[in-house]
C-alpha cells in the first residue's frame, strides 16, 4: 500500500497563498486562543512555543521533500532565527518548556497550594484575608509582582474558578488544586482529535493530495430549539456510524495480522452551535446555509430546508 505522502516540494507558496492562510489561521485560533486563556495560558508562553512548533513542521517538510535538515535550511523555512533553531537542537526535550508556561495569577496560584504559609497544618490551602501586610492575598500576589495589582490578579483567578470570594475572605476552590486525571485524559483526546481533523484538512489543500474525507454542513437562523434537534439527530447518526466502523475495524485488524507496513486512522464526527451575533453587515458566522465537501467524498443528498437554500462548497 502506496503511502499517501510521497516526496514533494516542502512549500508550495507564493504571496496570495501566504495571505490566505495567514487570514484563515486567525479563524482557526480563536478557540485555541479561548482555551490557552481560559487555561491560564498567556500570549508570550504560547509564542515560545511556537518556535519549536515551526522548527519541528519545518523539519518533516524538509525529510518528506528528501532535502538536507540543516540549521540553515530550518530557518529559512521556518522562519525561526538560525540562533534559536541550534538552542532547540541542543536542548534536553524535557526542559524545552516556555519558560512564561503558566501566567502570573497561575504563578500566585501554584505559590498559594506549595508555600507553607499560606496552608493549613494539614497542608490544604487556606483562605486568606483579600488585603493586609501579613500573611493575606495581597502579601501573596505581591511576593511574585509588583507591577500587576493585587485586584487584577485576584478578578483573574475568580475567572478562571479557581478561587471564590466570600466577604473579605479569598477562597480557595477545592476542585481546583485536586490533580485530575480525567481532565489529562480529555484534554489529550481533544489535542489528538482536532490535530488529525486539522491534519486532513491540511492534506487536501496540498496540490496533487489524494483527499481524505473531511466535510461539514453549516446553518444559521435556527431557533434554539432546532438546533438542539438537530444536535440529537447528530448524535443518533454518529451512533450507527460508530458501531459500523468498529465491526469492520476488528475485522481489518484481525485480516491484516503482521503487516509489513503500519498505518494508522481516526474518523470522527463534530457538532457545535452558537448564538449568532446580530450585524447590520455579512459576517463570516451568518453565512448561508452550506455543506462543505472533499473530492474523495460521493455526492451527498441536499440538508434540510433553512432559511436559505444549501449551497456545496468543495475544498481543494
Amino acid at each position: 500500500m502506496a503511502s499517501r505522502s510521497p516526496p514533494r516540494p516542502p512549500v508550495l507558496a507564493n504571496e496570495e497563498r501566504a495571505a490566505i492562510a495567514l487570514r484563515e489561521a486567525a479563524a482557526l485560533m480563536q478557540p485555541i486562543a479561548r482555551w490557552l486563556l481560559r487555561s491560564g495560558v498567556p500570549y508570550g508562553a504560547f509564542a515560545d512555543l511556537l518556535k519549536a512548533v515551526f522548527v519541528d513542521a519545518a523539519r518533516l517538510e524538509l525529510e518528506q521533500a528528501a532535502s538536507k535538515v540543516t540549521h540553515s535550511a530550518l530557518s529559512v523555512l521556518s522562519g525561526v532565527h538560525r540562533k534559536d533553531v541550534r538552542t532547540l537542537a541542543e536542548a534536553d526535550p524535557v526542559t524545552t518548556a516556555p519558560q512564561r508556561s503558566i501566567s502570573l495569577a497561575s504563578q500566585v496560584f501554584a505559590r498559594w497550594l506549595t508555600d507553607a504559609r499560606y496552608r493549613d497544618r494539614a497542608g490544604t490551602p487556606r483562605s486568606l484575608d483579600r488585603s493586609g501586610t501579613r500573611v493575606s492575598f495581597e502579601s501573596l500576589a505581591r511576593s511574585l509582582s509588583n507591577d500587576v495589582h493585587p485586584r487584577t490578579v485576584l478578578e483573574e483567578l475568580i475567572r478562571l474558578g479557581l478561587v471564590t470570594l466570600e466577604g473579605d475572605k479569598v477562597v480557595p476552590s477545592k476542585q481546583a488544586f485536586v490533580p485530575s486525571r480525567k481532565l489529562d485524559e480529555l484534554t489529550a483526546l481533544f489535542a489528538a482529535n482536532g490535530a488529525d481533523h486539522l491534519a486532513a484538512a491540511v492534506h487536501n489543500l496540498s496540490a496533487g493530495a489524494s483527499p481524505f474525507l473531511e466535510q461539514s454542513i453549516f446553518a444559521s437562523g435556527l431557533s434554539e430549539r432546532s438546533v438542539e434537534q438537530l444536535h440529537a439527530a447528530a448524535r443518533a447518526i454518529w451512533s450507527g456510524a460508530f458501531d459500523t466502523l468498529m465491526d469492520q475495524g476488528r475485522q481489518c485488524i484481525a485480516a491484516d495480522g503482521d503487516v509489513a507496513d503500519s498505518f494508522r486512522m481516526r474518523f470522527g464526527v463534530y457538532y457545535y452551535s452558537e448564538p449568532t451575533p446580530a450585524e447590520s453587515g455579512p459576517s463570516r458566522t451568518a453565512a448561508p446555509v452550506r455543506s462543505t465537501k472533499s473530492r474523495a467524498a460521493p455526492r451527498q443528498a441536499t440538508a434540510p430546508a433553512a432559511k436559505q437554500a444549501p449551497r456545496t462548497r468543495k475544498t481543494p
